[in-house]
């Protein structure tokens, strides 16, 4: 994600929604992709 949006990364992915990769990377990781980034943030 390396300085982007979750919004931009989700587009970036292909996904037409955000919403829709948020679901996806909880549903495989256990985790929001914003807590991922508060966690692993430099």
């Amino acid at each position: 994600m390396s300085g982007r949006s979750i919004s931009e990364t989700a587009y970036m992915l292909g996904f037409d929604y955000p919403h829709h990769f948020t679901r996806m990377f909880k549903n495989k990781t256990g985790i929001t992709p914003g807590e991922y980034m508060r966690g692993h943030a430099s």
